[in-house]
C-alpha cells in the first residue's frame, strides 16, 4: 500500500512536470576562445572599461522608447546593419544611466583618435562606423592590457599582433601605437569579412575567433549573427550589441545629457630618428621636457630606454621643446645615451627629414655619427669593401613568421612580401622564401662610388676641379632606403638628385648618388 501511493505521487509529479509550459531553450555549447584572437573583457579595465553585464532582457517600462531607438537606429545605419533588439536596447539604457561616466569619457578621447580611425579606415575601404569598435574594445585607451594579455587600442593578442606586422620586444610592443594598431586592424577587419560576408558575423569574430563563429554557424545551422545568437559564447552574444549601443551614444549622447567636458586634442609634436641605446628620463632632463608627454605621444615604448641595437626608431617629442632640441642636440644626445658611465660610441640622433618642422622649416638632417674610442688608420692603396645585393633564399621553420625573418635578414615585411608575391603575412612551414641580401665584394678602391668624400687625385676629371659625377646602377631587390643606406644619402636627397617624384625605380635604373 505504501508503495503504491508513493508511485502514485511520483507519478502525479510527473504528470505535472509534463504539463508545465515549455519554455524556449536551446542548449549553451561551451565554445573555447581561441588563443590567437582579440580579447574584449579585461580585469585590468575595471576603472577604464566597464563590466558590461549579460543582459538580455528589458524591463517591462524602459526608460527610452522602443519606438525611438528604432526609428533613430534606421536612420543612424549605413555600411553595418544596426539591428534593434532587446540586449542593445539594455545597452544604450546601461550607457546612459549607469556608466554615464564612462560614456563622458570615451567622448573626450573621440578627438585623438577618430581622424586617424577614419582615414585608415576610408583607406581601406571599410565602413567608418567600424571606428566605434575599439570603444568597445578599449575605451579608447592605447596602452591598456587585456587579462588575456590582448593589448592596445584594437586589442592585439602577441602572437596575432606579430601575424599583422606589429612589432614586439622587450622595449617595444607596436600594440600600443594607434596608427600601426590601426592598420593591422583594417587588414584583419577586412580578412574576417571577406571570410562570412556579413558585418555582423565580422564582429563577432572579432571578439570570439572566425573558429568559433564557423563553430556556432555549424551547431545552429544558421547563417546570421541573430540565427546562431544562442549558441555563441555569452560575452560574443553582447558584444554586436554593445557596438549598436556605442554607436547610437555616440550621435545621440547629447540628447541623454551626456556630451564631453574635457575634450582631448592630439599633442603638436615632431619627430627624430634614434638610432643605439638612449636614457629617455635622461632625455627628458636634458631637453626640458616631460616624461609623461613622451610616454603619451610614443606609447609603443614599454621601458624608460631604448637598447642599443635600436635602429631607425622615430621617437615623437612635443613641438614646444624641439627648438631647444635641434640647438642643443650634441649636448643632449651625448648626455643621454651613456651608459654606466662608459661612452663607447656617441649615437646622435637626427631630425625627421621627410618633411617639416613645427616651424614651417624644412627639417635638418642630423646624420647618425658613430664616434669610436680609439682611432684607426686605413691604408691608402687597401682595396675598399663595396655592397651588392645578391639573391639568397630562406626555409621557413616551425614558429617562423614575416617579422622574424625580416628581422633576421634586416629587411622589412612588405620586401619579402614584394620579392615573394605574397598577398597575405601567413607563411608555412617548409615554405621556401626568396630574399636579396647585402655582401660585402672587395674592389679597387678608385672603382668604388663610395660614400666617403673621395680624395682629389681620384675625384677630379682630367685637369679641371668638378667633382666626378658618381653612379649607382639599380639592382633586383634593391630600394630607395637600401641604397640611401649603403651611399650615406637621406632618401629625400636621392630623390632630388635623380627627379625621383614616388618611390618606385627599376632594375637597370642608373641613379646619381653625388654629382
Amino acid at each position: 500500500m505504501r508503495i503504491s501511493k508513493k508511485v502514485l505521487w511520483l507519478g502525479a509529479i510527473c504528470v505535472g512536470v509534463w504539463n508545465m509550459p515549455a519554455r524556449a531553450f536551446v542548449p549553451q555549447e561551451q565554445l573555447e576562445v581561441e588563443p590567437d584572437t582579440f580579447e574584449a573583457v579585461s580585469q585590468e579595465e575595471t576603472a577604464i572599461m566597464p563590466y558590461l553585464p549579460e543582459v538580455e532582457e528589458i524591463g517591462e517600462n524602459p526608460a527610452i522608447p522602443e519606438k525611438l531607438l528604432r526609428a533613430r537606429f534606421a536612420k543612424l545605419e549605413k555600411s553595418i546593419p544596426l539591428t534593434y533588439h532587446k540586449s542593445s536596447h539594455e545597452f544604450v539604457e546601461y550607457f546612459i544611466y549607469k556608466k554615464a561616466h564612462f560614456t563622458r569619457m570615451v567622448m573626450e578621447r573621440m578627438p585623438l583618435y577618430f581622424p586617424m580611425f577614419e582615414k585608415a579606415l576610408q583607406k581601406h575601404g571599410l565602413p567608418t562606423e567600424l571606428k566605434y569598435l575599439s570603444m568597445i574594445e578599449s575605451g579608447l585607451n592605447p596602452t591598456i592590457i587585456s587579462h588575456a594579455r590582448a593589448g592596445g587600442l584594437w586589442q592585439f593578442m602577441p602572437a596575432t599582433g606579430r601575424e599583422f606586422g606589429l612589432y614586439q620586444d622587450k622595449y617595444v610592443d607596436e600594440r600600443f601605437e594607434p596608427a600601426k594598431a590601426t592598420e593591422a586592424a583594417c587588414l584583419y577587419l577586412k580578412q574576417l569579412y571577406n571570410i562570412f560576408g556579413d558585418w555582423e558575423l565580422a564582429l563577432a569574430s572579432y571578439n570570439t575567433g572566425p573558429g568559433n563563429v564557423k563553430r556556432a554557424m555549424r551547431r545552429s545551422r544558421g547563417t546570421t549573427f541573430w540565427t546562431i545568437y544562442n549558441v555563441l559564447p555569452r560575452e560574443t552574444r553582447s558584444y554586436v550589441p554593445q557596438y549598436v549601443a556605442m554607436n547610437y551614444m555616440m550621435n545621440y549622447g547629447a540628447d541623454h545629457g551626456i556630451y564631453p567636458e574635457n575634450t582631448e586634442f592630439p599633442v603638436p609634436h615632431d619627430t627624430i630618428h634614434v638610432n643605439g641605446y638612449i636614457d629617455l628620463l635622461s632625455f627628458c632632463q636634458q631637453s626640458g621636457m616631460n616624461f609623461e608627454e613622451i610616454r603619451k605621444l610614443n606609447p609603443q615604448i614599454t621601458k624608460t630606454s631604448l637598447p642599443e641595437q635600436t635602429r631607425d626608431f622615430i621617437l615623437k617629442v612635443p613641438s614646444v621643446q624641439y627648438t631647444y632640441f635641434v640647438s642643443n642636440r650634441d649636448t643632449i644626445m651625448s648626455a643621454c645615451t651613456r651608459k654606466n658611465g662608459l661612452l663607447p660610441a656617441v649615437m646622435l640622433a637626427r631630425a625627421d627629414s621627410t618633411g617639416t618642422d613645427s616651424l614651417g622649416r624644412a627639417a635638418t638632417a642630423f646624420p647618425y655619427a658613430s664616434v669610436a674610442s680609439a682611432d684607426v688608420d686605413e691604408e691608402e692603396d687597401e682595396p675598399s669593401a663595396v655592397s651588392r645585393t645578391r639573391k639568397s633564399s630562406h626555409t621557413v621553420r616551425r614558429g617562423e613568421t614575416l617579422m622574424s625573418i625580416s628581422r633576421k635578414y634586416h629587411v622589412t615585411v612588405s620586401e619579402l612580401k614584394k620579392w615573394n608575391h605574397l598577398r597575405r603575412s601567413s607563411i608555412n612551414r617548409g615554405q621556401r622564401l626568396v630574399l636579396w641580401k647585402e655582401v660585402k665584394v672587395a674592389e679597387p678602391r678608385t672603382r668604388v662610388a663610395s660614400a666617403e668624400p673621395e680624395k682629389p687625385k681620384v675625384a677630379t676629371i682630367s685637369h679641371n676641379r668638378h667633382t666626378k659625377k658618381r653612379y649607382h646602377t639599380v639592382q633586383k631587390g634593391d630600394t630607395l632606403w637600401i641604397i640611401s643606406q649603403r651611399y650615406g644619402l637621406e632618401i629625400g636627397q636621392l630623390k632630388k638628385k635623380n627627379r625621383i617624384r614616388g618611390n618606385s625605380i627599376k632594375p637597370g635604373q642608373r641613379l646619381i648618388i653625388s654629382s
